[in-house]
């Protein structure tokens, strides 16, 4: 109990003596607005290109588009209308099913179709 204040009453000593309080404390706001500004550049930036590059992706497939869903199956669009979140997709021959757009992973592009 005596430490704790023993080092409280220094803190605050050093705090008055090196300068004074509204220093210290814009001192920390800055240190905060850094970190936050280095989370944002870090996370938030990248994530956002890469949420717009993929529902660009998605409002750019048109019939005939082969793609990946997020389960892993790949098919190729049968038939779609525009400003439906609804398509049919054909798995393989004769294999039908009703999909939405939003679980779309990825579009297949050209060099991997005539890769296989």
């Amino acid at each position: 109990m005596l430490i704790s204040q023993a080092w409280a009453q220094e803190a605050t000593e050093a705090a008055v003596t090196s300068g004074s309080i509204t220093d210290f404390y814009t001192s920390n706001i800055l240190l905060f607005v850094i970190i936050f500004g280095l989370f944002y550049l870090l996370m938030v930036m990248p994530q956002q290109k890469r949420f717009k590059k993929h529902r660009d992706m998605l409002s750019q497939l048109k019939k005939g588009d082969k793609v990946i869903f997020a389960g892993g199956l790949v098919g190729t669009i049968a038939a779609m209308k525009d400003g439906e979140d609804q398509m049919t997709v054909e798995l393989s021959k004769d294999v039908k099913i009703t999909a939405l757009r939003s679980t779309i992973q990825s579009k297949v592009e050209k060099e991997e179709k005539e890769k296989k």
